[in-house]
C-alpha cells in the first residue's frame, strides 16, 4: 500500500497572509506617496493577480487615493496612485494640571484637530468623551491614542503624578482602550518628548540622547539604539529625585532636585530678585535679570552649575552623547548653553553635545504619532509601556 503523505500545514493563516501583505502594501505607499501599480508591484515583489485586490480594498478603505496619468518614458501612461495620510490617524492626549489637551493628527503628524478641556471631573471619562467629539467622522480611521502623563507609567497605569491627581498607579490606559476599543499606550510625557525629538526633531540624526525637560518638575527621556528606554518599572529619567544631600527624601511625588532647581522654584527666585508677577517664562526673565550682575546672576550661574552636575550624573551612567534643553531649559540664550556645554565638557567622562530641542509643545504629538504609527507599521498592536 502506498502511503498518502499529507503536505505540511503552513505556520501562517491564509488571513495572515492576507494581512502581512496589505501591511506591506500600506507601509510602500506610505513611503513612495506616489507611485503605480507596476511600481508597487515591484516594490512589493506582489504579483499583480494578488496586488489588484488588495489596492481595490484599500481604494475603498481610502487608505489609497487614483490619481491621472503620471509621466511617461514611453507607452501609455500610467494610472497613478497615491497614499491618504488622513487614512491613519491617532489621537495625542497630554494630561496637564487642571486640564487635557487633545489632538488628532494624521500619519503626516499634521494636526487636524485640537481641543484642550478643563478637568473639572473623572480624567478617564474626560478623555473618553472628548477624543471621539474631537475625532467627528474620522473616528473609524483611529489607530491608536497615546496619552501623555507627567508621572510614572507602568502598564499603563500612572502614578507620582501629584499635578494631575494621580499619585497611585491607575489604570488608566486599560480604562480609556476598554471604553474606546483601540489600543491605547500611556507613558510619561517626557519619553513621549524624547520620542518626537529623536523622530522630527533635534535629535532625528543620532541613535543615542538624553533630553532633559524642565516644568513643574524636572524629567528625563532617554533613547538608546533609537529606542526610548523607561526602566524595569517605569521610572528610568525620573531625575528630579536625584538626592542633592544624605537627609534628602521625596514626599508627595516631588522630588529633592526638582524642588529646588525646577521651573516653579526658578520663578519664585526671580519673584524675590524683582519683585511683582510671576514671569511667564522664568529662565528667561532670570537670563535677562543676570544681564545687570549681583543677586541674579549669581543665581544663574548656580543654576547652570546644577543642571550641569545633574547632566554630568547621567552621562557617568548612560552616555547619551547628545543632551536636549526642554521645556524652561530651552529658554537659555547661546551664552548660557555654552556655558553648560563648558562645564559638561570638564566633567563628563565622555564627549557630549548639549544643544537646545527644537519642537517645543509639538514634541510629544510627534513621540505620540511615531509611537502609534510604528506599532501599526508593524503590523502589531500597540502596547502599553512596562519596560
Amino acid at each position: 500500500m502506498t502511503d498518502v503523505v499529507t503536505p505540511p500545514t503552513s505556520p501562517v493563516s491564509r488571513e495572515r497572509s492576507k494581512e502581512i501583505k496589505r501591511l506591506s502594501v500600506i507601509s510602500t505607499a506610505r513611503q513612495v506617496r506616489l507611485l503605480s501599480r507596476a511600481e508597487l508591484t515591484e516594490l512589493t515583489g506582489l504579483s499583480p493577480a494578488t496586488l489588484t485586490p488588495l489596492v481595490r480594498e484599500l481604494i475603498a478603505e481610502g487608505y489609497l487615493l487614483e490619481r491621472g496619468p503620471g509621466a511617461s518614458r514611453s507607452g501609455r501612461p500610467r494610472a497613478m496612485l497615491e497614499f491618504n495620510p488622513r487614512a491613519e490617524l491617532v489621537a495625542a492626549v497630554s494630561l496637564e494640571p487642571s486640564r487635557i489637551s487633545c489632538e488628532i493628527a494624521d500619519s503626516d503628524g499634521a494636526v487636524v484637530a485640537h481641543r484642550a478641556v478643563r478637568l473639572a471631573g473623572d480624567i478617564v471619562d474626560t478623555i473618553c468623551r472628548s477624543i471621539p467629539e474631537l475625532a467627528g467622522d474620522g473616528l473609524p480611521a483611529l489607530r491608536g491614542v497615546a496619552i501623555a502623563a507627567p508621572g510614572v507609567s507602568s502598564g499603563g497605569a500612572v502614578r507620582l503624578a501629584p499635578s494631575v491627581g494621580l499619585v497611585e498607579g491607575r489604570p488608566v490606559g486599560e480604562m480609556v482602550q476598554r471604553r474606546l476599543a483601540v489600543p491605547v499606550v500611556v507613558d510619561n510625557d517626557v519619553n513621549l518628548m524624547a520620542a518626537g525629538e529623536h523622530a522630527a526633531g533635534a535629535g532625528s540624526d543620532v541613535a543615542d540622547l538624553l533630553l532633559l525637560h524642565v516644568a513643574d518638575g524636572i524629567g528625563a527621556g532617554l533613547v538608546l539604539d533609537g529606542q526610548v528606554r523607561r526602566g524595569a518599572g517605569g521610572a528610568a529619567g525620573e531625575v528630579g529625585f536625584l538626592p542633592l544631600d544624605p537627609a534628602d527624601r521625596g514626599h508627595d511625588g516631588i522630588g529633592p532636585f526638582e524642588a529646588r532647581w525646577s521651573e516653579n522654584a526658578i520663578a519664585e527666585r526671580v519673584v524675590a530678585l524683582a519683585p511683582g508677577r510671576r514671569p511667564e517664562a522664568p529662565v528667561r526673565a532670570l537670563v535677562e535679570l543676570a544681564r545687570t550682575g549681583g543677586a541674579a546672576a549669581e543665581f544663574l550661574d548656580e543654576l547652570l552649575t546644577a543642571w550641569s552636575r545633574l547632566i554630568v550624573s547621567c552621562v557617568c551612567v548612560i552616555d547619551p552623547g547628545r543632551v536636549l534643553l526642554s521645556g524652561a531649559a530651552a529658554q537659555l540664550d547661546d551664552s548660557a548653553v555654552e556655558r553648560i556645554q563648558t562645564l559638561v565638557t570638564a566633567g563628563a567622562p565622555a564627549a557630549t553635545e548639549v544643544r537646545r530641542a527644537v519642537l517645543g509643545d509639538r514634541a510629544v504629538l510627534h513621540g505620540a504619532v511615531s509611537y502609534a504609527l510604528s506599532a501599526a507599521a508593524a503590523g502589531l498592536p500597540l502596547l502599553l509601556p512596562s519596560s
